[in-house]
């Protein structure tokens, strides 16, 4: 590792621990050189998993891709960057203990959607509503009288 400040390829490591998101180590390091610290974090190379377009293109999973998707719904919502990243890594485990190649991409955001409507059904619809490319109020309609019906059983 060369140090960003001095660029010697010279440092020791004084602190490492699992970064939050489980996938990744936060080192702590300290150049021999010039004597100043800096962050690194690593992540495992991991076999690259292939999201299959409704075309029939195929693209490399993109974790900031469904990230900036859920940003994107839960805006001015009280859903926080933490419950994003947890989603976002949900999915991304989700897709790797699967141990495919290959994933179609609507079923990548039907994982998202699950996700997200547990934690926020406004935020929700509105990722559906792209998602599912809503033409029509009818198409908001019919994706709400699920959860409606959840929420407000019929009468006996």
């Amino acid at each position: 590792m060369k140090c960003p400040y001095c660029h010697t390829d010279n440092d020791r490591v004084i602190d490492s621990r699992s970064h939050q998101d489980g996938f990744a180590i936060r080192r702590r390091r300290q150049c021999v050189g010039c004597k100043r610290r800096y962050t690194t974090f690593e992540r495992a190379e991991e076999s690259t998993i292939k999201v299959v377009k409704k075309d029939g293109v195929r693209e490399p999973f993109d974790r900031e891709k469904i990230k900036r998707g859920l940003e994107k719904a839960c805006w001015k919502r009280s859903v926080r960057e933490e419950q994003i990243s947890a989603v976002v890594s949900a999915v991304e485990n989700t897709l790797y203990d699967t141990l495919e190649t290959e994933v179609e991409s609507h079923l990548v955001g039907e994982m998202v959607m699950d996700h997200l409507r547990q934690l926020d059904q406004v935020a929700y619809v509105r990722f559906a509503s792209v998602y599912r490319q809503f033409e029509c109020v009818r198409d908001f309609v019919d994706e709400l009288q699920p959860m409606l019906d959840e929420n407000h059983p019929p009468p006996r």
